[in-house]
């Protein structure tokens, strides 16, 4: 990562100090401030079917964070599963997705707040279903994988300290058209629900979430897919 960066965030409103401890400690890393490094994809964010949103941009100086990357070969997939699981909302429909929670954030959990900076993929409207699918035992890790890089899913960069939030600077702020940008929000989830559809309709021999209970894997296991592609 460049020591210098520029962000942007979507939102209703702009949001020129960004301010630590607000928002959904439900989010997919928890409580934090989250922004990617793409005006579009964060135009995307900003919108609803009713009205525009504003993308808020910024620079940040990224010398000197404690940085988790989650997208880079020093992790699985399901590292990134563990900690949804441990923030989001999912699910909880069978004694298996009961046991399968605490078993990921047992085995592949991290600590996302003793980290300044988090960059990962963002948990989105179709993306957030096929984790629960996984979770409760419906798909293979095999199949999740795959399923994660249907629609381009977006990545975020989540600032997590005090300290990080001292390096943010505002830029400026521009609207975001929901005519535009609500129908390619809409049409990059439809196209990824078709492609996860014909995933489904494949026969899968891959390891199961309760198969990974049973056989003790942990994160080290080569049949882990390691980050997300």
């Amino acid at each position: 990562m460049e020591k210098q960066i520029t962000i942007y965030h979507g939102s209703n409103q702009i949001v020129k100090t960004p301010t630590l401890g607000l928002g959904r400690k439900n989010n997919d890393f928890g409580l934090g401030f989250y922004c990617t490094e793409y005006i579009d994809l964060a135009k995307e964010w900003a919108v609803s079917s009713l009205k525009n949103g504003f993308v808020n941009q910024y620079t940040l100086d990224t010398e000197y964070l404690n940085i988790l990357n989650l997208n880079t070969s020093d992790y699985t997939i399901l590292n990134w599963i563990a900690v949804l699981v441990e923030h989001r909302l999912f699910s909880i429909k069978t004694p298996v997705a009961r046991r399968a929670k605490q078993y990921l954030i047992d085995n592949f959990g991290i600590n996302v707040n003793s980290y300044d900076l988090i960059t990962g993929y963002r948990a989105d409207d179709s993306y957030f279903d096929y984790a629960e699918a996984f979770f409760n035992n419906t798909i293979t890790v095999e199949q999740l994988a795959r399923a994660m890089q249907l629609g381009k899913l977006g990545e975020q960069i989540v600032i997590k300290s005090q300290f990080a939030f001292s390096k943010i600077k505002f830029v400026d702020y521009e609207v975001a058209e929901k005519e535009k940008y609500y129908i390619l929000r809409k049409t990059r989830d439809d196209d990824a629900n078709k492609m996860y559809l014909n995933i489904l309709e494949e026969e899968s021999d891959g390891l199961y979430i309760q198969d990974i209970i049973r056989g003790g894997i942990l994160n080290d296991n080569p049949r882990i897919p390691r980050n997300i592609p």
